[in-house]
C-alpha cells in the first residue's frame, strides 16, 4: 500500500465532498474513513480518535463563551457599547462609522464572535447609517469588515480551539496576544473610514454634551466589567480561561436580570437552545478534525508540507507570506473553525523551524481566518450583513473592497513584527 496512493484518496475525497457541498464536518470522516480502508486500518480507529479530540478540559471553555456571547446579546449589551462608542467618536468625520468599528472592538472583546457581532450590532447600526445619510452598502461593509476584531480581541473560543490543536497553548498567553493586534486592526479600519468619509462627504455626529456622557459611560460600566474579569482573572492566575468563561456567564446573567433588567426568563430556553446549537456544530467539527488530522499526521502529510514550503524557497519572510496566501485563499471557501483544526497541525511545524511563537502565529492564523468570514464566495460574516442590510452579497462585496487594505496591512505587520502580538504575553504571563 502506498502512502502517497493514501495520502491521494484522503485530500481527494475531502476536496469532491466540499465541491458537491458536503458538510465539512462529513465531508473529514468519508474522506478518513475512506483512506481508512485503503490502509486496512480498524473502524474502530476513526471512532477513537474522534472521542479522543474531546476528551480536554480547555474544550469546557467553549460553551461558556458561547453561552456568554448569547446572554450579553439578549442582555442590553449592544445598545450600551453602541451609545458609549458614540460619545468616544462620535464627533469625528464619518463618526458613525467610526462608532460602528468601535463599537465592534468593544462587542468583539465580550462575545469573541464575529457572527455574534454582526447580528447583535448590526440590527441597529446599518438602518442608522442609512438614517444619517450614509450610502447603505458601505454601511454594512463596515459593519462586517470590523467584526473580524471579534475573533483577535479576547475572548475568542476560536483561540480555545487553536490551543487545543496547537499542543496546549496558553489559552491565557493567546488572549493577551490579541489585544495589541485587534486595537491596531480598529485603528486601521477607522483611518480607512475617515479617508472614504472626507470624499464622499458623509456628516460628522453631534458632540454629546459631558453630562450626557458621563452618564452613558456609567451606564456601560458593568458591560465594559466582563472583559475584566476574563482577561484580569486569567492574567493574575485567579482562574483558568475555562473557570473565567464560567464566572463571566453567572456575571453576565446578573447583569443582564438584575441591573440592566432587560434580559428576562422566557428568553432563556431560546438562549439555551442557540448555545446548544452552536456548541453542537463546534463539538461535531472537533471531534471529525481529530480524526482527519490524525491520518494526516500517520500519513505525515505536515512533514511532507514543511519541505514542500521549505522548498520553494529558505528565506523566512517569502515562507511566511506563502503562508498567508495559502490561508487568505482557504478562507474565501471554508469556514473559520474547521480550517484551523485541519491547517494549523500542518503550518505550524513550518513557522516553528523560523523560530516563530505559536502564539503569534495563532494570532496571525485567527486575522487571516476572520478576513476569510468577510470575502465572499463562504464569509458567514458577510452573508449575516448582506441578510440583516436586504443587499445583494455582490453589491456588499464591491463596497467592503477599500477595507480589505487596512485588514492586509494589519496582518503583515503582525506577521513581521513579532513584538506586537510578543510584549503582551511576555509582560502579564
Amino acid at each position: 500500500m502506498s502512502e502517497s496512493i493514501a495520502i491521494a484518496i484522503l485530500l481527494s475525497t475531502f476536496v469532491i465532498c466540499v465541491i458537491i457541498k458536503v458538510p465539512i464536518t462529513f465531508a473529514m470522516v468519508l474522506s478518513t474513513a475512506a483512506t481508512m480502508i485503503y490502509m486496512q486500518i480498524p473502524a474502530m480507529t476513526l471512532v477513537q480518535q474522534m472521542c479522543k479530540q474531546l476528551n480536554s478540559f480547555s474544550l469546557l471553555a467553549i460553551p461558556f463563551f458561547i453561552l456568554m456571547g448569547e446572554l450579553m446579546a439578549a442582555g442590553g449589551i449592544s445598545s450600551r457599547l453602541l451609545k458609549f462608542a458614540n460619545v468616544c467618536v462620535g464627533q469625528i468625520t464619518g463618526g458613525l462609522a467610526h462608532v460602528n468599528v468601535l463599537a465592534s472592538m468593544l462587542f468583539g472583546g465580550i462575545s469573541g464572535s464575529a457572527i455574534a457581532d454582526v447580528s447583535s450590532l448590526g440590527v441597529l447600526e446599518i438602518p442608522m447609517m442609512e438614517d444619517a445619510g450614509y450610502d447603505k452598502d458601505f454601511s454594512i461593509a463596515v459593519t462586517v469588515a470590523s467584526s473580524c476584531q471579534g475573533l483577535i480581541i479576547p475572548p475568542s473560543h476560536n483561540m480555545v480551539l487553536y490551543s487545543m490543536v496547537a499542543g496546549g497553548v496558553s489559552v491565557g498567553s493567546l488572549f493577551c496576544a490579541g489585544y495589541v493586534p485587534g486595537v491596531l486592526l480598529g485603528i486601521s479600519l477607522m483611518i480607512c473610514c475617515y479617508v472614504i468619509s472626507k470624499k464622499r462627504n458623509y456628516p460628522k455626529g453631534e458632540k454629546v454634551p459631558f453630562k450626557e456622557a458621563l452618564l452613558v459611560t456609567k451606564d456601560t460600566f458593568f458591560a465594559m466589567l466582563a472583559m475584566v474579569i476574563i482577561i484580569g482573572g486569567v492574567s493574575a492566575g485567579f482562574f483558568t480561561a475555562t473557570e473565567s468563561a464560567a464566572v463571566a456567564c453567572i456575571y453576565c446573567a446578573i447583569v443582564g436580570f438584575f441591573i440592566y433588567r432587560e434580559l428576562k426568563v422566557s428568553v432563556i430556553p431560546v438562549i439555551l437552545g442557540n448555545t446548544v446549537k452552536t456548541l453542537s456544530m463546534v463539538y461535531g467539527l472537533i471531534a471529525a478534525a481529530g480524526a482527519f488530522g490524525w491520518m494526516m499526521t500517520y500519513l505525515n502529510v505536515p512533514t511532507l508540507a514543511t519541505h514542500m514550503l521549505l522548498g520553494i524557497s529558505d528565506n523566512k519572510y517569502i515562507v511566511l507570506l506563502l503562508i498567508n496566501i495559502i490561508l487568505l485563499v482557504l478562507g474565501c471557501f471554508m469556514d473559520l473553525a474547521p480550517l484551523v483544526l485541519i491547517m494549523a497541525p500542518i503550518l505550524l511545524p513550518v513557522v516553528q523551524s523560523f523560530g516563530m511563537s505559536p502564539i503569534q502565529f495563532g494570532v496571525i492564523m485567527m486575522l487571516n481566518l476572520g478576513i476569510g468570514l468577510c470575502t465572499p464566495p463562504v464569509g458567514t460574516a458577510l452573508f449575516t450583513g448582506c441578510a440583516i442590510g436586504h443587499m445583494k452579497i455582490e453589491e456588499v462585496s464591491k463596497a467592503i473592497l477599500p477595507l480589505y487594505l487596512p485588514m492586509f496591512i494589519t496582518l503583515m505587520l503582525i506577521t513581521y513584527i513579532p513584538a506586537l502580538t510578543m510584549t503582551l504575553p511576555n509582560l502579564l504571563m
